[in-house]
């Protein structure tokens, strides 16, 4: 090969920046991008179908094989760990780019830290989300939503705290550290990218209705500006799973048993 054949082929290389964009659509084409244009149809379906929102109800959590406890774990246990790959994948990626997932702040090293900010900002999110999603459905603009229609069975409980561990850190790893560390990298601005990955949240919850829509959007502009202020996903990544747990566990132990608690 002539010193002229290395250095073509150098040229034909995409550049790095163009790599990495693709990167991008591609974590989010088999993770929550995916998800997003499921929800966008799923709330389609919904707002055309007679009866209003309110009306109807979106289930979380379902049995995959009713009537059959024991397949039904294997289903919801491979559910699970298959709902973690597209993480698997990003810190894969993200080591053959030379970084790591502990350049999003997702480590151990501040466990109690980490701990306790997630507390505080599960504490002050759930209360409020819960207000604004009972306001949105007695307004008409939400689904009922329902944590959970798993079976009574000593693995309930479990699999909803597993599912809720689940859903933190797919959504926050994903599209909170990584999309904006990769956003920023690209150069666009703070606030910018604030705005794509809080829509991007914001629309995966499309399928709970308008309320799901704009209290998840709200969530994800609070979210970014603590990511920025702390450089940590990990505290997010605690305080969302603490929302679901109390979500999905208390959905259990106090539907049918209360009256402003919405079933279907």
């Amino acid at each position: 090969m002539t010193e002229e054949q290395p250095e073509r082929a150098d040229r034909a290389l995409p550049p790095r920046r163009r790599i990495l964009r693709d990167e991008v659509w591609l974590v989010l084409a088999v993770s929550l991008g995916a998800s997003a244009v499921s929800a966008l149809i799923s709330f389609i379906g919904s707002i055309t179908r007679p009866g209003g929102l309110a009306n109807q109800s979106a289930v979380l959590n379902r049995s995959a094989a009713p009537g059959r406890p024991w397949l039904d774990l294997a289903w919801q246990l491979f559910d699970i760990a298959t709902s973690l790959v597209p993480v698997l994948l990003v810190a894969h990626l993200m080591m053959r780019n030379r970084e790591s997932l502990r350049d999003l702040g997702v480590d151990a090293g501040q466990r109690l830290l980490d701990l306790g900010r997630g507390a505080l900002v599960a504490a002050a999110i759930g209360g409020t989300g819960l207000a604004l999603y009972l306001g949105a459905r007695a307004s008409g603009a939400n689904l009922t939503v329902v944590p959970t229609t798993l079976p009574d069975v000593w693995w309930r409980i479990p699999v909803l705290i597993l599912s809720a561990i689940e859903n933190a850190a797919l959504e926050e790893i994903v599209v909170l550290g990584y999309l904006m560390h990769r956003l920023q990298g690209f150069g666009w601005s703070f606030p910018k990218a604030v705005a794509a990955s809080s829509l991007l949240r914001g629309s995966y919850h499309l399928y709970q209705g308008i309320g799901g829509f704009f209290g998840n959007l709200a969530m994800g502009v609070i979210f970014c500006l603590l990511y920025k202020r702390w450089g940590r996903v990990m505290p997010l990544l605690v305080a969302h799973a603490l929302i679901d747990i109390v979500a999905f566990v208390g959905y259990v132990l106090l539907a049918g048993k209360v009256g402003w608690l919405p079933t279907p």
